[in-house]
């Protein structure tokens, strides 16, 4: 088996401390940014599902100026928000390139694709439920938690797990262009040397973390509605 590995894929065998450094990168990139873009995402989206027209705090002005940000974040492609934010990049971490630098667009990248699934997860609960606790006298507070929340969680879940997904190939993406990880991995050593084996070892890496945390959504998924 070893020596099958060594002929189809001699360069991975020489190369993989940097693989797994590389994987260690962008394991890194994907939780950090991940758990800061569901700390802003969130929120985000609930203040969007609450204050839309119809909604328990409907605010048309909020709802606008939010929905506009969202939009415009969410428009530009990845490879030029990169770019387009480099000077708040360097104030926030200090630094443009490695994974740090990689940190502040995959959060601004993400946080408002997560903020609109989250508001489209909340806007699938049944606004009876919800008119149920308004006439009860529940807060809009208490219905956001009590209520929005708990019944929106299997959309939330999904909305988390289909955004993790992405910061992979987002990862990836910044990785081309000097945020380390895999994307830089596979540039460095696999694209520039023509190097087949450290393209596919790669691919194949990226394909089991996607899996991975697909199965990890699905399973809370089940656990959620059952």
């Amino acid at each position: 088996m070893l020596e099958t590995f060594k002929t189809w894929m001699p360069n991975v065998i020489s190369l993989y401390p940097d693989m797994f450094k590389a994987l260690g990168e962008t394991l890194f990139m994907v939780l950090i940014s991940g758990m800061l873009a569901t700390v802003i995402g969130v929120p985000l989206g609930v203040v969007l599902a609450v204050s839309r027209e119809g909604g328990i705090l409907a605010n048309h002005k909020l709802y606008s100026t939010l929905g506009k940000i969202v939009n415009t974040l969410r428009s530009i492609p990845f490879i030029i928000l990169l770019a387009a934010i480099l000077p708040i990049t360097r104030l926030l971490v200090g630094t443009t390139i490695g994974t740090k630098g990689a940190l502040v667009p995959l959060i601004f990248g993400t946080a408002p694709f997560m903020a609109r699934q989250i508001e489209s997860a909340l806007l699938d609960i049944d606004k009876g439920v919800i008119e149920a606790a308004l006439a009860m006298g529940s807060s809009p507070l208490e219905i956001v938690y009590r209520v929005m929340l708990r019944e929106g969680l299997p959309g939330i879940i999904y909305a988390l797990t289909i955004t993790m997904i992405s910061l992979i190939g987002l990862s990836a993406m910044a990785g081309t262009v000097g945020g380390g990880g895999l994307g830089d991995f596979a540039i460095r050593y696999g694209y520039q040397y023509f190097e087949t084996d450290v393209m596919l070892a790669t691919i194949i890496i990226l394909l089991v973390l996607v899996n991975l945390v697909q199965g990890i959504g699905d399973f809370l998924l089940k656990l959620v509605t059952h």
